[in-house]
Parts: structure tokens; C-alpha cells; sequence
């Protein structure tokens, strides 16, 4: 059970709401069930509606004393004696109420704004439903896990002896999980990465460079704070943060702007360095190139309609998109629908991508791919302006197209051969001048 963390003032306030807390007001069972499915203890939900009724009470207690101060005002003027002296006592008590009003206001609305930041979204309903990751259910396979008749390196062994990982080093330089590729390594991720935007921009993905360093609200506009708050590097003399994902400047990109209908979709593709603290990692996912503080990622981001069975179409569209890179790179995979104590606060429906690493003998997350409807549109206030001149929110999705060091470890270990050397996958050949094998150095001879 996910416990809610509580006391923290947001960064930043909109006015527009985290949810549509009308339909929070009308339905609340309906949310209550939606934190619970997703791991959320759900009795915030009712220290939120408690909110939100004060909160409104004290709103319509300070206009109806402030329109009865502007009646009393325009009389006063007209009286005299008694009445008058009647009429300043009365103004005079009206202005102490809207004082108190006002004072409630600004003491629940940042309660309320917190509360609001925590909501989770609802789930699809043909979302599975778990507790964890043990309850993610396969979709399809595609290609067979290779297999040896010789005994296997995994990529930590593979990369000292062809000397283009050093762990150690980096461990020296930045303390654990992180890592230094050199030579041909540093170039097999550089080529990866290539593949990866040449594939996503041929598919008509518009290609950005973004920050990574971002202000505080732009975490908290798609949802990675509060909640994830722990997880990021925080730069906090200046109130800002290292972002784990492209997704996040991206996705921002358009925050507090209307869009035209007819400008929809927006396809956009960027890559940049992701920064993560991983502060919950243990066992063997922190081994070598799996569980790092920072990698190299070709995300995409859509932006699109408020239209479900558009976001559903655009889904299977990113997906389909990072499954064509590994399908270059000739790598087996599986596709995992994520059920709901899985995929996180503001996600509707969300899929991972594992890809077969014969070290860890299983298939291993290497992308994911989310919708979020409006959950992140209403946060950063994006938005668009139908054909009827209507204001709507717009919806979001993202996907990894690949992330690197993380696919090394397959493309390494499934490429090993006998005699130690790595056969660079055809894909990948021109973005490394044509080199077909990685090849343990030979010792130099020494001096005579």
C-alpha cells in the first residue's frame, strides 16, 4: 500500500484542477476504487472532499459578504444619523467576515492543491488488475532467446575483456551504478541511439533537444512530484531537478497553451540523459549496465485529442514504434501489459517492452509506454480549441524508442561468440564505419 506523504506545499499552484474534481465531488467511489487498485491508501480522498467542501463554503462566504459590502457601500452614502452609524457598524462587521473567509481560503487552498497533486487517474477498465509486477500479463513474443553450445560471458565479463566497459573506474569517479564505455562500446551505445532516432523520425516524429535540468513545476505538471520525489536529483538552491526522462521537458513543451484542433497530433521525439536515483534497487538488477544513475534515452511523446479511442490507436502506434528497433536489432522480446498496482499514479494504460538478457535467464523491462489521458494535460494546463470553438484538455502518451546502456546487455551477451568477440548487429554496421565484430585487444608485446 502505497502510503501518501503529506505536509509538503507544491512548488507551484494552477488553478486548473489536478482531476476534474467535479466528477471527484459526483463520483467518489469511483476514485476511491482507482487509489485502491493502484496501491494508494485511499482515505486522502476523504481529507480531500473535506477540503474542497470548506474550501467552497468559505469562497461563497466571502462573495456574499463582499456583495452585501458593496450594497451596504452605495447606501451608506445616502443616509444619515442612527441609520448611518447603523449602516458603518454593519459594514464594519461585513469586513471582518470576509477577513476570516479570506484567511480560510489561503489556509485550505494550498491543503487542497496538495491533496489534488496526489490523485491518482483511473485505470482502463480492461486493465489488469494487481498488486505488483507479478501481476502484468503477457500480450506476445516475438523471436526466440538464442542458445549456446559453449559457455556464455554476461555483459560485465564481455565488456572488461573487450575492454570497452569499465565499472570500476566509473565507481571511483561517481561512486556505485555508474558506468564508463569506451571505444568500441562507446560507440555500439552512440550507434544504438542513431538507429533509434533515424527509425522514430522516419515515422514522422519531429526531433527536439530539451533541458534536463527543469524548474520544480515542471516535475510536478507530469506527475513525478510529488510522489516521485525521492527518486529524482534535486537542485535545490534553485528549485529545480535532473529529469529521469525526456518525457517530462517534452510533454511540458506546450504546458499553459491552446493548441488548435487542426495543429493535433503533435509527435515529438527527443533524446537526452536521464538522471535516477534508484534509491529502492537492490539484488541482482544492480548489477552491471541494468539499474543506473544515468543513461542515454530516444523517447517519443504524443500529444493529441481528448479522444479515448484515438489515445488507444496512438498507443499501439508508439509501441509498435520501439518494437520495429528491436526488431532491426534482432533482438527477442515479449510485450507485458502493466496492471494497475504497476503503472504508476496518473497512467490509464501502460505496456513494458522486456527484452531477453541470457545473463538474467528471463526477459527484462527495457521500455515502457504509457497514455494518461488528461492527467497530465490538466496539470500543465495544455490544451486545445476544437473546430466549435471549445476548450478542451489534451490528452498525452510516451514511449521509450530505446534506452541505452540498459540494451547493451542484450545486444551484448545474444552476440557473443566463442572465441570471446561480439558480432555488431547488421542494423548497426553503418553507424560504426562498417565494423561487423568487437574483438578482444591483444596484448602488446613487450619491449626488447
Amino acid at each position: 500500500m502505497i502510503e501518501v506523504p503529506v505536509g509538503r506545499r507544491p512548488g507551484w499552484m494552477k488553478e486548473t484542477n489536478m482531476i476534474d474534481i467535479k466528477l471527484l465531488r459526483a463520483e467518489p467511489d469511483v476514485f476511491k476504487r482507482a487509489a485502491e487498485v493502484k496501491g494508494y491508501n485511499v482515505c486522502f480522498i476523504d481529507d480531500l472532499l473535506a477540503v474542497d467542501r470548506d474550501l467552497l463554503q468559505a469562497k461563497q462566504e466571502l462573495q456574499d459578504a463582499r456583495t452585501q459590502q458593496n450594497q451596504a457601500g452605495k447606501e451608506i452614502a445616502k443616509l444619515t444619523g442612527d441609520a448611518k452609524q447603523a449602516a458603518v457598524a454593519k459594514m464594519s462587521e461585513l469586513k471582518s467576515l470576509a477577513k476570516s473567509a479570506q484567511e480560510t481560503i489561503d489556509r485550505l487552498e494550498p491543503k487542497f492543491h496538495e491533496l489534488m497533486l496526489l490523485m491518482p487517474q483511473i485505470p482502463d477498465p480492461a486493465a489488469p488488475i494487481g498488486e505488483d509486477d507479478k501481476g502484468n500479463v503477457e500480450a506476445r513474443r516475438v523471436g526466440e532467446p538464442r542458445t549456446f553450445d559453449f559457455e556464455i560471458q554476461d555483459h560485465v565479463a564481455l565488456g572488461e575483456s573487450l575492454d570497452i566497459i569499465d565499472l570500476p573506474r566509473a565507481v571511483k569517479l561517481a561512486g556505485a551504478r555508474n558506468f564508463i564505455l569506451k571505444g568500441a562500446g562507446a560507440m555500439l551505445h552512440q550507434a544504438v541511439l542513431r538507429l533509434a532516432i533515424d527509425t522514430i523520425t522516419a515515422r514522422g516524429f519531429e526531433l527536439m533537444t530539451v533541458p534536463v535540468l527543469v524548474n520544480e513545476n515542471v516535475m510536478e505538471g507530469t506527475g513525478y512530484f510529488p510522489v516521485g520525489r525521492d527518486e529524482a536529483y534535486l537542485c535545490e538552491r534553485d528549485g529545480q531537478a535532473l529529469v529521469g526522462t525526456a518525457e517530462v521537458p517534452v510533454t511540458a513543451y506546450h504546458s499553459d497553451e491552446i493548441l488548435e484542433a487542426a495543429d493535433l497530433p503533435k509527435t515529438y521525439t527527443a533524446v537526452s540523459t536521464c538522471f535516477r536515483r534508484e534509491a529502492g534497487s537492490a539484488g541482482k538488477d544492480t548489477h552491471g549496465l541494468y539499474r543506473i544513475h544515468f543513461f542515454d534515452k530516444v523517447e517519443q511523446v504524443v500529444i493529441c485529442r481528448a479522444d479515448a479511442a484515438e489515445s488507444a490507436r496512438w498507443h499501439e502506434t508508439i509501441i509498435a514504434n520501439a518494437e520495429a528497433v528491436l526488431q532491426a536489432l534482432e533482438l527477442p522480446y515479449r510485450v507485458m501489459e502493466v496492471c494497475t498496482g504497476d503503472m504508476g499514479q496518473g497512467k490509464v494504460r501502460m505496456y513494458d517492452i522486456e527484452t531477453w538478457m541470457p545473463s538474467r535467464g528471463c526477459y527484462s523491462e527495457t521500455h515502457s509506454a504509457s497514455r494518461f489521458h488528461d492527467f497530465q494535460a490538466r496539470r500543465l494546463n495544455l490544451r486545445y480549441r476544437d473546430e466549435d470553438g471549445k476548450i478542451h484538455f489534451c490528452h498525452t502518451l510516451n514511449n521509450t524508442v530505446i534506452a541505452s546502456p540498459r540494451i547493451l546487455i542484450p545486444l551484448l551477451e545474444l552476440n557473443q561468440q566463442a572465441d570471446g568477440s561480439v558480432t555488431v548487429p547488421t542494423a548497426l554496421r553503418a553507424y560504426m564505419g562498417g565494423r561487423e565484430r568487437i574483438c578482444p585487444k591483444i596484448p602488446k608485446a613487450p619491449k626488447a
